[in-house]
């Protein structure tokens, strides 16, 4: 790939020699369209490791996608960069909150052909919202366990 440093060469400026050696990986979708990737895998990576990698990357745009969405990642109106990476923070911990509530949700049953329809966010995030709301129970000052009876 031509990301190299920069180099004068002749009467031609500065030219880019070449950088590290990278995969130019090229799927085939229906319809004949086409799909370009570069990954920088080393040589002896095999197919499946590469689509994998490729195809990681769904995981992480469908992940971007809802946090803007539900959570307001792209709401962030302040001036700073510390303002701007608490907002980043804040939003990607209760991301992975309404995550670990989603997967708590559907169980971890064995699949099966059709599986279940996942809770929506606005469901697990009434869910959180009950969760919070709720009376924690009385504690024994003594041994810290709970007390059968609230107060």
């Amino acid at each position: 790939m031509a990301d190299g440093p920069t180099q004068r060469i002749g009467l031609k400026g500065n030219q880019h020699l070449p950088g590290e050696a990278v995969w130019l990986v090229r799927e085939g979708r229906g319809a004949g369209e086409r799909k370009f990737y570069l990954s920088n895998l080393s040589a002896d990576a095999t197919l499946k490791q590469l689509a994998a990698t490729i195809k990681a990357r769904w995981i992480c745009e469908q992940a971007h996608q809802q946090m803007k969405e539900e959570l307001g990642l792209d709401h962030f109106e302040g001036r700073s960069w510390t303002g701007l990476h608490r907002h980043a923070l804040m939003t990607m911990m209760a991301y992975a909150f309404l995550q670990s509530r989603r997967l708590a949700a559907a169980g971890r049953k064995k699949r099966i052909a059709c599986p279940p329809p996942q809770p929506s966010m606005p469901a697990i995030r009434q869910a959180i919202l009950d969760h919070l709301n709720r009376p924690s129970p009385r504690r024994c000052p003594h041994c810290d366990a709970a007390l059968d009876q609230p107060p």
